[in-house]
């Protein structure tokens, strides 16, 4: 598995491409989900890829404090379906969580999680904030690390 850690406009566009295509496959199609993913924020973002064989398996968006909430965030945390069950998405979140504490970016971290997925935020020191809402037509909630 190669990582890589990429502001927008270090994404070539092969990189750009499969990182959107694969988001579409489990935002959009799996997850029966139509919404707006290009939504102007991903120039902002430092983009972390796990990558195999020049595909984007896996995925996360990081953003400075004010970029996309008040505090530090991280979102769009997704891995391609044939490598779920194998630690990537622990691996995402372990690497995107590095990245914001090597450089010494603001805490706490905030992230808009689904709301089946508060037990696997949980193991990374994310506590719930607030009450569940509804984003995309999906259950949602609020969490904060410190």
């Amino acid at each position: 598995m190669q990582w890589k850690f990429k502001t927008y406009k270090e994404l070539t566009k092969n990189e750009l491409y499969s990182l959107l295509r694969l988001r579409a496959e489990v935002f959009v199609v799996e997850q029966d989900c139509p919404y707006q993913d290009v939504d102007n924020k991903d120039q902002k973002a430092l983009h972390v890829l796990a990558i195999e064989k020049g595909e984007v398996v896996g995925y996360t968006r990081v953003f400075k404090p004010g970029d996309y909430f008040q505090e530090t965030s991280i979102g769009r945390v997704v891995s391609k379906s044939t490598y779920r069950g194998l630690g990537l998405g622990h691996e995402l979140m372990h690497k995107s969580i590095a990245y914001i504490e090597e450089k010494n970016i603001s805490k706490p971290i905030r992230i808009s999680a689904q709301s089946y997925l508060k037990k696997f935020y949980e193991n990374f020191g994310f506590k719930q904030v607030g009450i569940e809402y509804m984003e995309d037509y999906i259950p949602h909630i609020g969490m904060l690390r410190k």
